[in-house]
């Protein structure tokens, strides 16, 4: 196999480049150890959050205490893998954006009558791999946590790191040389399962553990050499990025480089979970109606990542609070699984006190709720937080459907078909995801500051024509098949397999 660090789509890396790349690795291997000869006996069991929900059972990798002679029965008696219809989403928990892909994917997959397998490799901590990820994710956590409380900091470094750093070929060398170290979780699972990989080094640990069909769905609408995995193919969810990848824009400074492979790149549109797509006309039409009704308008928060940009949430809320009492707002706020945030916005606002009903790490009750609110009249301020990440996740896309706006940063919710008011991004890479809304019509500009944002949510409460065009919009774009993203990245995996 040509090593995929040397050489990138038949562009040469500079040898400095590539030693450094070489050093990184080294660098891993010499603080985690190497266990690419080890087999990881694989097994599966139904997940306790979506199994139900999305039919998603997990890829599980004995730990250390786990481990038991191969012919004892109870390896053997565990669930086999179906070979013909099993399809595994491979992802890793860094934000809640790629977990998102991932149940867009299993949703549609689920949908379309196969069986997603999830695999989270930053999941099994006995391993290199997720020993290797957890280091990288905790770099970006910190840098993250750092920019939002540095203006200097953002500018200098986190900025261009986001925006040009990741932009890279340079930096697809380092990160393919790592993914050499997390191969070894693929050993024990059959290798005709196609692979979808929500975040690159899920489907670059695939191409080199020797997965036959493997698809990289890169998100985001800005083109970075990070999310190349050679030998996958990649999907797209923008004719922008489309561009971007297929002549690897930028990449290599003002070089020009040979481009991708047509076969390499496939453009699907957004990637979106089955129950959104499927009742998008009727969301949209309660939207409109409860517009029309004067009814109080439903603003969904999320607030991900340790609470980023809570001073924006916190804003919105203490300008919103008088129209929540009045009965002409509701609000609901997903602090995702981390309490501490709404236990400081409690402290911030004490209104909030007499008005907010905390939904707390309670699914059925969560579940509940969002059920009741799409045919009842909801009131007041719904606080959610749940411990388990995958209801954190979820939690709000149920939310979504009954909410009128959603208020987010423009991450990987940019995409959704909802109407959204877009705050103030983290890092350079997301600025485009709102660009792509505001042009498809379903979502704002991004508003750089607090004042822009509380000018947007005006917008949204007494303009009559606002809500009501991008909810036509939305419903425009669905037509266009907008929305249909993840349905076509399981149907190409599928097909890589049928075709052999």
């Amino acid at each position: 196999m040509q090593d995929k660090s040397k050489v990138i789509y038949g562009n040469e890396i500079s040898e400095k480049d590539y030693k450094k790349a070489v050093h990184s690795k080294e660098k891993y291997e010499k603080k985690f150890g190497d266990d690419s000869g080890k087999v990881y006996k694989a097994y599966i069991r139904k997940n306790d959050y979506i199994g139900d929900l999305l039919g998603v059972r997990d890829i599980r990798l004995p730990r250390e205490d786990e481990i038991r002679n191969e012919n004892e029965t109870d390896f053997e008696e565990k669930e086999a893998f179906d070979k013909e219809k099993g399809i595994i989403v491979g992802n890793i928990r860094m934000g809640f954006g790629h977990y998102r892909i991932s149940m867009a994917m299993a949703s549609a997959a689920h949908s379309l009558g196969y069986t997603p397998y999830w695999m989270d490799l930053n999941s099994y901590t006995q391993t290199t791999c997720t020993k290797v990820i957890s280091a990288q994710n905790d770099l970006y956590s910190l840098g993250s946590r750092i920019s939002q409380k540095s203006r200097l900091f953002n500018k200098a470094v986190w900025e261009p790191m986001n925006y040009e750093g990741f932009r890279k070929l340079s930096y697809n060398a380092s990160d393919q040389k790592n993914a050499e170290l997390m191969a070894a979780v693929y050993a024990d699972i059959p290798k005709e399962i196609p692979v979808i990989g929500t975040h690159v080094w899920p489907a670059q640990a695939a191409i080199h553990a020797g997965m036959k069909y493997v698809v990289n769905a890169i998100p985001d609408n800005w083109p970075m050499a990070l999310h190349l995995a050679e030998g996958s193919v990649h999907t797209i969810q923008t004719h922008n990025a489309y561009m971007g990848y297929r002549i690897l824009n930028g990449m290599s400074g003002s070089r020009v480089l040979r481009p991708m492979p047509a076969e390499s790149l496939i453009y699907t549109g957004h990637y979106i979970d089955h129950e959104l797509v499927e009742n998008i006309e009727s969301d949209c039409a309660a939207r409109k109606q409860r517009k029309a009704d004067n009814k109080p308008m439903r603003f969904l928060l999320t607030i991900g990542g340790a609470g980023a940009q809570k001073e924006i949430f916190a804003a919105i809320i203490k300008y919103l609070i008088k129209a929540v009492k009045k009965e002409r707002a509701v609000l609901y706020v997903n602090v995702g699984d981390y309490k501490n945030v709404w236990d400081e916005l409690l402290q911030e606002i004490p209104e909030l006190v007499g008005v907010s009903s905390e939904h707390f790490n309670d699914w059925e009750d969560t579940r509940r709720f969002c059920e009741n609110a799409m045919s009842r009249e909801v009131t007041g301020v719904h606080a959610f937080w749940h411990e388990n990440i995958f209801e954190a996740v979820y939690a709000t896309n149920l939310l979504m459907r009954s909410c009128d706006v959603l208020v987010t940063k423009p991450s990987e919710l940019a995409f959704y078909p909802v109407p959204k008011l877009f705050i103030k991004r983290i890092g350079g890479h997301e600025r485009w995801g709102a660009i792509h809304s505001a042009e498809m019509g379903d979502g704002t500009l991004e508003c750089r500051d607090i004042p822009h944002t509380l000018q947007m949510i005006k917008m949204f409460a007494k303009d009559e024509q606002f809500l009501s065009d991008m909810c036509d919009n939305i419903i425009r774009n669905k037509k266009m098949g907008l929305y249909d993203g993840a349905y076509k990245v399981v149907k190409i995996a599928m097909k890589m397999k049928q075709k052999d």
